[in-house]
C-alpha cells in the first residue's frame, strides 16, 4: 500500500514535506543553531545608582529603562549582566550630568551561575556607555568583564582588559 506522499511523487505532482517542530527543540533556522541561554537573575532594578566603567568621565548611572524587559503587570523592570539600559549620568563632569545614555551592564553584585555550577560574583554593579549603534562611547574599560555580556556584545570584548 503506498502513502499519499509516495502516490503524488509517483504521478510527477511537486510535493513539500512540512515538518512541525516544538519551540523548544534545538533546531537550525535561519539565525543558526538555537543555543542554550543560562538564566541570570536580574539584580539591577530601575532608579538603581550603578558605576560607570568606562573612560567617558562618567562616574556613576542611574537606570532608568530596562530595554526589551518582558515582565509580569506591575512587575519593577530589572536587569542583569550583557542587558541594555537606559541611564542618566548622575556623577561626572557638567556637560554629561543630566544626560540620558544607553549603556550595557557589565558586571553585577548578586551571583551568577554557570552552567559548569560555579558562581560568580563581583565587587559593585557597572555598566559602559554604548551609542544607539552599539559602539562603545569610551575607548577604555576599567576592571573585569562577565563572560555573559562579552559573548553578546562583541565590541565590549573587544575593549574589556579582563573577561571573566
Amino acid at each position: 500500500m503506498q502513502t499519499a506522499l509516495e502516490d503524488n511523487l509517483i504521478r510527477g505532482r511537486r510535493v513539500e514535506e512540512v515538518r512541525v517542530t516544538s519551540t523548544k527543540s534545538r533546531a537550525v533556522s535561519a539565525k543558526g543553531v538555537e543555543e542554550f541561554k543560562n538564566y541570570i537573575t536580574r539584580a539591577i532594578p530601575l532608579n538603581a545608582v550603578i558605576t560607570c566603567a568606562d573612560n567617558t568621565g562618567a562616574k556613576t548611572l542611574r537606570v532608568v529603562m530596562v530595554t526589551k524587559a518582558k515582565t509580569r503587570l506591575s512587575r519593577y523592570p530589572a536587569a542583569s549582566v550583557g542587558d541594555s539600559v537606559v541611564c542618566v549620568v548622575k556623577r561626572g563632569p557638567p556637560e554629561l550630568r543630566k544626560q540620558v545614555f544607553g549603556a550595557v551592564i557589565i558586571r553585577q553584585k548578586y551571583p551568577v551561575r554557570r552552567v559548569s555550577g560555579q558562581r560568580l560574583v563581583f565587587e559593585d554593579n557597572a555598566a559602559v556607555i554604548v551609542t544607539p549603534e552599539g559602539d562603545l562611547k569610551g575607548t577604555d574599560i576599567k576592571g573585569p568583564v562577565a563572560s555573559e555580556a562579552a559573548e553578546k556584545w562583541p565590541r565590549i570584548a573587544n575593549l574589556a582588559s579582563i573577561i571573566v
